[in-house]
């Protein structure tokens, strides 16, 4: 990307860390930024909230890799950590008629009604949780991570479910997407990464079609389009890289950042727990306010393209930037760094980004809402008294750009 000396790419550190005060600065610097990717990859991101929002949806941006230059020319290596992100079959890497298709083969089973459906199915597998929960704090002395015995296995035991993937893959699965995520993984490692989830989602596919289930990946090596087509093997695999990554990781962010948040705003939680605001209130200022996704790989201008101002060169890889655009002072407000579950969303505009917008729009986001207001729902009502059992300050954030949270939060779920 053509850069000026006064404006120089910005590295995103591989290792992560809480994006804000970082977001800031950068957002001082402009709506859209050159950013250098591990490996020396010059990319751009897009920040502020109203440049990201025409982003998402300007016909001139794609999202299949045949756009990357610097892949296309052969400048990224095989073990790159952002590479499953650009190459990986299915709908977040199709463009056009092919992308409708992908989705169509899919979206039957994350409709609203659908995710409705599924309400008895969360009820029941929070509660089940909520009492890990208790035992895993009575044997911490009464401290226990909620993350891990809360906020993971909730989206994971629903997708898996969803999925028809026997429970005892959900630990490997869980590492194997943790480490596609990070992007500070070392090559090697997430050459083997990638391998390994594939092998293990192919032997998962293969036992499906020669024992379909009434589950969803069945219907996936069954499912035809009107035409007649069906998902390719690598398609199949790919889709299931997508659900079982988006269909956990994010949830799993947004439970833990909106505990996290209730926490250090007693006020805010009153208020829900008075009447004034409700917990799908909560979910939506969190997804605003502390995004689940930080920065989201990629995008590429088919042609130059001028956005807010700034040039980004064709077939430059641009990250959406979820958690800068949810606190752009210039769409939220001078308060946009004040967690507020009031907050209404501007006129003509929306409240968020956090997922997605325009053709894109994150298909799984009535599941992923659903689940974060019945575990929120559930856990403090359960555990009114539940608090951090460390400073807010004392926790260490999640490894990566990608992903936005952290990676414990121990907590003394109190009644």
């Amino acid at each position: 990307m053509e850069t000026s000396p006064a404006m120089p790419p910005h590295r995103l550190d591989p290792a992560g860390g809480c994006p804000h005060a970082g977001n800031a600065r950068l957002l001082a610097r402009g709506a859209v930024t050159p950013v250098e990717l591990p490996g020396g990859i010059v990319g751009a991101a897009v920040l502020g909230h109203e440049a990201l929002r025409e982003f998402l949806q300007h016909p001139d941006v794609a999202k299949n890799a045949r756009h990357f230059t610097a892949l296309r020319e052969g400048r990224i290596a095989q073990g790159w950590p952002l590479l499953t992100f650009a190459t990986v079959a299915g709908m977040t890497t199709a463009d056009g008629a092919d992308h409708r298709r992908l989705r169509s083969l899919v979206s039957r089973a994350f409709t609203p009604r659908r995710a409705e459906e599924l309400r008895p199915r969360v009820e029941e597998l929070t509660e089940s949780l909520l009492d890990a929960l208790a035992v895993a704090a009575t044997a911490g002395g009464g401290v226990a991570d909620l993350r891990r015995h809360f906020a993971l296995p909730l989206p994971m035991g629903v997708i898996c479910e969803l999925l028809g993937v026997e429970a005892g893959f959900r630990d490997r699965l869980h590492r194997l997407s943790s480490r596609i995520v990070a992007t500070d993984t070392e090559p090697a490692e997430a050459v083997a990464a990638n391998r390994e989830l594939l092998a293990v989602l192919g032997e998962i596919a293969a036992a499906k079609a020669a024992a379909p289930g009434d589950d969803l990946t069945s219907a996936l090596i069954a499912a035809q389009d009107e035409d007649g087509d069906r998902l390719s093997p690598q398609e199949l695999i790919g889709t299931l890289v997508l659900m079982i990554i988006a269909g956990h990781e994010t949830t799993l962010n947004l439970i833990t950042n909106a505990v996290r948040a209730l926490c250090g705003h007693r006020d805010q939680l009153d208020l829900v727990r008075a009447g004034g605001a409700s917990w799908a209130d909560v979910v939506e200022e969190t997804l605003r306010w502390d995004a689940p996704v930080s920065y989201f790989p990629f995008r590429y201008p088919v042609r130059d393209l001028t956005l807010a101002g700034t040039l980004i060169p064709a077939g430059t890889p641009v990250l959406a930037g979820y958690s800068a655009a949810g606190r752009d002072e210039a769409a939220h407000g001078p308060d946009a760094g004040r967690f507020d579950v009031t907050r209404p969303a501007r006129p003509g505009s929306v409240r968020h980004l956090s997922l997605g917008h325009g053709a894109h729009y994150c298909l799984g986001a009535p599941l992923a809402r659903l689940e974060a207001t019945v575990a929120l729902e559930r856990l403090f009502t359960r555990f009114p008294g539940l608090e951090l059992a460390v400073p807010d300050a004392e926790l260490s954030p999640h490894a990566g750009f990608v992903g936005n949270s952290v990676r414990a939060l121990p907590v003394r779920p109190a009644p």
